[in-house]
């Protein structure tokens, strides 16, 4: 089976869901979002698939989304907040041949695996 983990290695969530994976005899692709950015169609499509909403998906205890008062903002400012700063976007997400999940918390991969 192929798998993506869209990963934050400072996150320990992300860490543990990472070795997750590899326990479960995957060897994922590893995407440092933080690094490659997001696009909007990326996120539209991962959301989408993971049936999650923009606001469902951003990281609420992120510094800058008080800054950017994401609190009021619609679901598409709050998409265009993520591809600018791609520290928004809740993590992780990761991909597999049986769905997408945010593994928050980490036994959301397990519907996945």
């Amino acid at each position: 089976m192929d798998a993506t983990i869209y990963h934050n290695p400072r996150c320990s969530t992300s860490r543990k869901t990472l070795d997750k994976l590899r326990e479960a005899g995957l060897e994922p692709t590893v995407i440092k979002y933080l690094d490659a950015g997001w696009t909007r169609e990326q996120l539209q499509q991962l959301f989408a698939d993971a049936g999650l909403t923009p606001r469902e998906a951003v990281r609420k205890r992120e510094a800058l989304y008080a800054e950017l008062n994401l609190g009021a903002a619609t679901d598409d400012e709050i998409l265009d907040a993520m591809v600018h700063h791609p520290i928004l976007v809740e993590r992780p997400i990761v991909v597999t041949d049986k769905g997408t999940r945010l593994a928050r918390p980490i036994q959301n991969v397990d519907e996945i695996l």
